[in-house]
């Protein structure tokens, strides 16, 4: 926020990009009427339409507050096309103040963008769990089961001479898997021996 406050004075016009900097900065620093005013002045002052990557910042600045109404007041108001991102934050805001209702609107409006994705039934079943609402988070499991619906499992990928190497958590199919466990196994070791000689114990 500073170096955008120091761009101000400087005389220099921020672009939309600087706004998405600044944005998320306040997202992460929990500023709320920063956010606002920051928002308001990329607008007003400067005439930058909002990108939906905006207004998701200002979901999460206003979410990430407790000011559930005013974020999906903006997201059901804004201009742009709404995509699953923004719908997400707003239900993980949800789950973290414990808004079962709008939740539940959330989750509804992302299913409802793509009936295929695991997405919304994954993240409701988290919040109904969080809840305490235990069947209702088993439910949405059931009916990923019942729609043969499977969440995809996260992949990195690392390119060593000019071979592609795919990896997944706890995967075993690489044909070097048993020489890399070991790898890791000795690198775990020697840091943990590493940790005990500086006397640092992670509290994790």
């Amino acid at each position: 926020m500073g170096l955008f406050l120091e761009l101000e004075r400087s005389g220099l016009e921020p672009d939309s990009v600087s706004f998405l900097g600044v944005l998320t900065a306040c997202v992460y620093s929990g500023k709320v009427h920063e956010g606002v005013e920051f928002f308001r002045l990329m607008r007003e002052k400067y005439f930058i339409e909002p990108s939906i990557k905006h207004y998701t910042c200002m979901v999460n600045v206003l979410g990430g507050a407790g000011l559930l109404e005013e974020a999906e007041a903006m997201i059901k108001n804004m201009p742009v096309e709404e995509d699953a991102i923004i719908w997400t934050s707003l239900l993980s805001a949800c789950r973290k103040n414990g808004n079962v209702e709008m939740a539940e609107r959330a989750a509804k409006c992302l299913k409802k963008l793509d009936p295929d994705e695991t997405c919304g039934y994954v993240l409701m079943s988290n919040a109904y769990a969080s809840f305490g609402l235990f069947e209702e988070a088993v439910e949405q499991r059931v009916l990923m089961k019942e729609r043969k619906m499977e969440k995809e499992i996260g992949c990195s990928s690392i390119e060593v001479d000019f071979e592609v190497h795919e990896f997944v958590s706890s995967g075993k199919r690489h044909p070097k898997s048993s020489e890399i466990y070991r790898l890791l196994d000795v690198l775990n070791w020697d840091a943990s021996a590493l940790k005990s000689e500086v006397g640092y114990y992670s509290i994790c």
